[in-house]
């Protein structure tokens, strides 16, 4: 199976300063966009702006670690934390974050941290798809309040990949959001004949 095309890392311009943790500035900037990276991915498919675009674009990542594993140390396991402020487009009828924005935000964010340790182990980061997303819903969140996304990595195979996502509404410090990931290496398709 080919692989896809790696993602290149972003122009220099980007800022990395704000980004703690002890991933290499390479990664920051791979990793440290949102925006670019998935605008990337998809720019050479779709001319108009991706679904989700205007939360993508107000993400902010504040740390990107890659440590070893507490229960395996030989391997190793990445943590990308994200915020952003709730507001009116993210919300539901009852003016509570909607079920499916915090859904799109455990996937997008939980792939962001699978990039960043693909890239650690591979050197390249490549784009995988989703397989299963499985989110557990605790608590709301309301406009203006802030989010806090926390992501790590729980496996990184040849084929599979997962990641875990707890979305803490960091205004009241509770759990709004939990979710667990599996992404695959995308398959080239077939020619029809």
């Amino acid at each position: 199976m080919k692989r896809a095309e790696s993602i290149p890392v972003e122009e220099d311009t980007f800022d990395i300063a704000h980004i703690t943790g002890n991933a290499s500035d390479e990664i920051k900037r791979t990793a440290g966009n949102p925006a670019y990276f998935f605008t990337y991915l998809h720019s050479h498919k779709v001319k108009s702006p991706i679904f989700g675009s205007s939360i993508l674009n107000r993400l902010k990542v504040t740390e990107i670690s890659i440590n070893k594993k507490q229960e395996e140390e030989s391997k190793l396991e990445a943590r990308i934390v994200l915020e952003i402020d709730v507001t009116e487009e993210m919300l539901n009828g009852s003016g509570s974050v909607h079920g499916g924005c915090f859904a799109f935000l455990v996937d997008l964010c939980s792939s962001i941290a699978l990039l960043v340790l693909t890239k650690q182990t591979t050197g390249k980061a490549y784009p995988s798809v989703s397989q299963s997303l499985n989110v557990v819903y605790h608590s709301p969140a309301a406009l203006g309040e802030r989010l806090r996304i926390v992501n790590t990595t729980m496996t990184l195979g040849a084929r599979a990949q997962s990641a875990r996502t707890e979305i803490w509404n960091a205004t009241h410090r509770r759990l709004a959001v939990s979710g667990t990931h599996i992404k695959m290496n995308p398959s080239t398709p077939k020619a029809n004949l």
